[in-house]
């Protein structure tokens, strides 16, 4: 079915981002123009999530091009599903912004890249070709490099190198595999891809095509043993950029491996291997790293790395139960990951330091916005009956039931390393006792009210959100059903695009 408002969330970000060029050195008018234009993705967001559960794949004809010529916009209810959650996710940090970011930052255009960034997020989400899923990467790269850099310390241009290096490569091998691809098979349509490559006879250039997608998403999704950057650079820019790097930045390439590993290219026994080890090693590596960390945002830089374990090994096991358990880890990450961050910035503003050994003494000074971060962190945690315990069960319930033991073992393990490191987290920074009066530098004591709300607000919304997807998983379990369903019976998404 055409929908030419499928766009409508990637316009709204590109318009709201040239706006506020036109007041470049008034931050009020920015901020305002920033959360408003948020607010009305996520309206567009919801509707075009509604759109598509209650009916059909919804598609798009750039300059009325049809495919397989033209580009497409494609929304089935994977893609939609992330816009929204997108949309959640960026409107809780333009809130978050609004105090979070001091005015030089936002005078140095911090406002219109952030709004580039998600414009670039929701374009990935959303188009059908695979070089457009290319341009749209590219956007999301320098925005988030510029967004890293803004500041200019020591520590932000160091990670920044290192972000950039590798960001660098992943997309030098994503730009090969779609010039081998292209010529292969002499289209770069997803759904006209997923016609064509299974019938090309020669399966070793097709398999190393495959190969040359899987370590450039592989990169950006920060899978070992290219995962390095993520822990290295996460940790240096402003709270608020960490926090959409760290919840949806990582997710664009798990949702590009979901995309191309199902509609392209059907992993075969070997791949599906290779994505088993590689999610062991990455939830191994990752939950060992947090063990040993003492800085707020490291560790929960290595947490990411280790849940992103979780999702690739529910596409390597590449059954109906272990991918809706993968999506649905998908769904429950990014706004636990997000709202993490976001928490690392309020500690900060609390206390001055990410070094846990200098913090402390929060509960008992903030007992209400401590247990409203002990919600998010049960959540994080897996405790039933919060989000991140559903997704678990059916990803061991796809471990067992195909005999991937050492996978389930992992994520067993990579689970009770996660509760201990935030038992860990808890005890250190909330109940242990308060540091030496002369070390604290609380800023949040003295903001005026409005300020504090910017601050506890967007904690407040991703955090409800948490809430509603680990209390209402019925709901969610329904919605990852039918993604999976689509995943794995990839017609309807082929026929929507090609008519045929």
């Amino acid at each position: 079915m055409i929908d030419n408002q499928i766009i409508a969330t990637v316009l709204v970000h590109l318009f709201i981002a040239i706006l506020q060029l036109g007041f470049w050195r008034k931050t009020v008018p920015q901020r305002v123009l920033s959360i408003g234009g948020s607010f009305i993705s996520l309206i567009f967001a919801i509707k075009l999530f509604t759109k598509v559960f209650n009916g059909d794949i919804l598609i798009m004809h750039a300059a009325n091009w049809e495919a397989p010529f033209g580009i497409v916009f494609v929304a089935d209810l994977l893609s939609s599903t992330l816009v929204l959650l997108t949309a959640i996710a960026a409107l809780a940090v333009s809130i978050f912004s609004a105090t979070g970011i001091g005015r030089q930052r936002i005078l140095y255009g911090y406002f219109p890249i952030f709004h580039f960034l998600v414009m670039g997020l929701n374009g990935a989400f959303l188009t059908g070709d695979i070089f457009n899923l290319y341009v749209f990467f590219e956007v999301i790269i320098i925005s988030s490099f510029v967004l890293m850099t803004l500041g200019g310390r020591k520590a932000q241009l160091e990670g920044a190198v290192k972000y950039m290096a590798m960001n660098i490569l992943a997309s030098t091998f994503f730009l090969t595999g779609i010039g081998l691809l292209y010529g292969i098979s002499g289209s770069l349509n997803m759904a006209d891809l997923a016609l064509i490559v299974p019938k090309i006879e020669n399966r070793a250039i097709v398999d190393i095509t495959a190969t040359f997608f899987l370590i450039g998403f592989g990169i950006k999704s920060a899978i070992f043993p290219l995962y390095f950057w993520l822990p290295s650079s996460y940790h240096t820019p402003p709270s608020a950029v960490a926090a959409i790097f760290g919840g949806l930045l990582t997710k664009v390439g798990i949702y590009a491996l979901f995309r191309v590993f199902t509609l392209i290219f059907i992993p075969n026994e070997f791949i599906r291997d290779l994505l088993l080890v590689l999610s062991i090693l990455t939830i191994l590596t990752g939950a060992f790293g947090a063990l040993i960390k003492t800085n707020v945002r490291r560790l929960f830089s290595y947490l990411i790395v280790c849940h992103i374990g979780f999702m690739i090994g529910g596409l390597g096991m590449y059954s109906k139960l272990a991918i809706l358990g993968a999506v649905f880890y998908l769904i429950h990450d990014i706004m636990v990951k997000t709202n993490l961050f976001l928490i690392a910035g309020l500690i900060r503003q609390m206390r001055g330091s990410m070094d846990m050994k200098k913090l402390g003494g929060l509960y008992a000074e903030y007992p209400k916005i401590s247990l409203l971060i002990a919600i998010v962190l049960f959540s994080l945690a897996g405790i039933p009956p919060l989000s991140g315990f559903w997704p678990k069960i059916y990803l061991l319930q796809g471990a067992f039931e195909n005999a991937h033991y050492l996978y389930a073992g992992a994520l067993i393990l990579g689970s009770f390393i996660t509760l201990f490191v935030i038992a860990k987290f808890w005890s250190e920074v909330f109940w242990k006792k308060s540091p030496d009066p002369d070390t604290i530098e609380d800023k949040f004591k003295d903001l005026i009210g409005i300020r504090k709300i910017a601050l506890i607000l967007p904690i407040c919304i991703l955090a409800a959100s948490s809430l509603y997807i680990g209390l209402n998983a019925e709901i969610i379990i329904q919605v990852a059903d039918r993604i999976s369903s689509e995943m794995l019976n990839t017609t309807p998404y082929i026929q929507a695009v090609l008519g045929k």
